[in-house]
């Protein structure tokens, strides 16, 4: 069993607790509370320039504990000063020590678009996101089949959220662009092994039209990367280890924002 096998197992566990505790039906009756779509594709788009969407999570598998003084609130507020446009939120609990009030968190803190990042099993938890407070999902190429790929993403946009589809290597990408995603994200980290491929983006990114929101996501680090995927034609990075490392999240993430323009 790889470790996505046993995070995707984990999260089905968590599935069906949720599930018993507030039903589907239940759960779209709250959807007219949910707070206002913030634009989230369309901030990231700007001639010329690579976008930041900041991430904020407390642990990973890879990594293990990222920030001990972990607050999403303060994050937030870092990353929005600093100049990023949106921001990503891990709400996965077993692994990267995530929750789902986080999303609400980070959207009274900060005026940016938050994407929900979370490995997607099932319609509950697209209708969850928005009543959460996401504006955007993102979904895995690796987790999800063709189908389910096509009919999230519709579902995605009908409750006004953008859908964020994540590939790890060229079929995924080819997979991605199969289901009509207009936002495509390439990871460089296999999700499987946790391995990084150093060559990701340049093999992956040119099969991507120009057309698509392309996010270069994983193992960006400095200024000198964030010009790179410039070069390439990459839209925004998502960036979120390598920023919660640093004792001044707003001044490391000012370093990749002033990098992109």
């Amino acid at each position: 069993m790889t470790g996505l096998d046993e995070i995707v197992r984990r999260k089905r566990l968590d599935l069906e607790r949720q599930k018993a505790a507030a039903p589907l039906d239940v759960l779209e009756r709250r959807l007219d509370g949910a707070s206002a779509v913030r634009d989230f594709a369309g901030v990231l788009r700007r001639p010329g320039e690579v976008a930041l969407i900041a991430e904020l999570k407390k642990a990973s598998p890879s990594a293990g504990l990222l920030r001990k003084d972990y607050d999403v609130a303060v994050g937030a507020a870092s990353y929005e000063k600093a100049g990023a446009r949106a921001l990503s939120i891990l709400t996965e609990t077993n692994f990267f020590l995530g929750d789902l009030s986080h999303l609400a968190e980070a959207k009274r803190a900060a005026s940016l678009p938050v994407l929900r990042k979370d490995f997607i099993l099932d319609r509950y938890q697209i209708v969850e996101a928005r009543v959460r407070g996401a504006d955007a999902v993102l979904l895995i190429v690796a987790v999800l089949g063709p189908k389910p790929l096509k009919v999230f993403s519709e579902l995605i946009k009908s409750l006004g959220m953008t859908p964020l589809v994540e590939a790890h290597d060229p079929d995924e990408v080819r997979a991605a662009l199969d289901s009509g995603a207009e936002a495509v994200g390439v990871n460089s980290r296999n999700l499987k092994d946790l391995s990084m491929d150093p060559r990701a983006f340049e093999k992956m990114v040119p099969l991507i039209p120009r057309d698509r929101l392309i996010v270069a996501e994983s193992g960006i680090k400095t200024a000198a990367d964030v010009k790179a995927l410039k070069a390439l034609g990459v839209h925004a990075v998502l960036v979120g280890e390598s920023l919660l490392k640093q004792p001044d999240i707003e001044a490391a993430a000012k370093i990749l924002v002033e990098a992109g323009k």
